[in-house]
């Protein structure tokens, strides 16, 4: 019997044999009930601990399944134990409407966002090129998962989306290397960088307000899963989409990056170490809402989609 958290020696030996399985997976997190990390397998949700706990004979799951970002820090070790579960568990299974969609990372130390990284973005909006990645936080109370509201708050008016991939960060560095840059990824998911226009600008003597203008709770859905890096294998040649109500109003590569990823790792460990479950959300294609006049507002259906990675689906509400 192996108690929750408590992974045996003979356990990992038994995992740990060539299984002809594909190395790549999509994990999330959902609620039901209780917090669980999930795998997204034939359109539907595989329960990992309890999928874990009939696969291995165990009276409870380790912690790892329960928790996205420790799940990470565990790394290779945990992605054979689900590849297991992935080819022996009969369930338990459940449908997309059946759980509440969490972010993949629920409870990331960093979420880092980078301004102007797209060169045809940068035009739109009047920016030149900066001479080296301009980071802004995301803070953690502005993560939302897929499906789930953004709230359009009772003192915003101009409320914009923003379609990006999202780095996860698989393992702890500092002063990465852009040559090894992607040694250091666990996967990626998608993100929706929610601008509060009227709160962001105008800059101020000191800047930008990057806190309101980036930061109001629910201004970062992420997901719908994390898609490991086996799956993305040049995430610099990815497109990017974004929906609002069906229309389509973005569109873009990932090619057309300022900063690439590995580029982009490189400059955010400078001085800061990234640690499992940290993300970074690597900018947005043109077609944003604030050129155009264009802006959410209640009933409004958000569709953010990266090529590979998956599509991640919000509803924006009044407060």
């Amino acid at each position: 019997m192996i108690a929750r958290g408590d992974v045996s020696e003979s356990l990992k030996s038994r995992v740990f044999i060539k299984m002809r399985i594909k190395p790549h997976v999509k994990l999330l997190t959902f609620r039901k009930n209780v917090v669980k990390v999930g795998l997204w397998k034939d359109g539907k949700i595989l329960d990992l601990p309890e999928a874990y706990k009939a696969v291995f004979g165990a009276y409870e799951a380790p912690d790892f399944l329960y928790s996205m970002r420790k799940l990470i820090a565990v790394g290779e070790p945990a992605l054979e134990i689900i590849r297991k579960i992935e080819a022996e568990a009969r369930g338990p299974f459940y449908a997309p409407h059946e759980v509440v969609w969490e972010p993949p990372v629920q409870d990331p130390e960093k979420v880092l966002a980078v301004a102007v990284n797209y060169r045809s973005h940068g035009k739109e909006m009047g920016h030149e090129p900066p001479p080296r990645p301009y980071f802004f936080p995301k803070l953690p109370n502005a993560l939302v998962g897929h499906e789930r509201p953004i709230i359009k708050h009772r003192v915003v008016q101009k409320l914009d989306w923003e379609v990006e991939l999202v780095v996860v960060i698989g393992r702890a560095g500092k002063y990465i290397d852009p040559e090894r840059a992607l040694d250091y990824v666990f996967g990626y998911t998608v993100g929706n960088d929610v601008s509060i226009r009227d709160w962001q600008y105008p800059a101020t003597q000191y800047g930008f307000n990057w806190i309101w203008g980036k930061s109001m709770d629910t201004a970062a859905p992420v997901g719908p899963w994390i898609a490991t890096k086996d799956e993305v294998p040049d995430p610099n040649k990815l497109g990017l989409r974004l929906w609002v109500n069906g229309q389509l109003e973005q569109e873009g590569n990932t090619s057309d990056l300022i900063f690439n990823v590995q580029q982009l790792i490189h400059w955010a460990s400078q001085g800061i170490t990234l640690k499992p479950g940290d993300m970074i959300f690597t900018g947005t294609p043109p077609g944003v809402g604030f050129p155009k006049g264009k802006f959410l507002k209640g009933g409004d259906v958000v569709e953010a989609e990266v090529e590979t990675v998956g599509l991640l689906r919000n509803y924006v509400i009044e407060e």
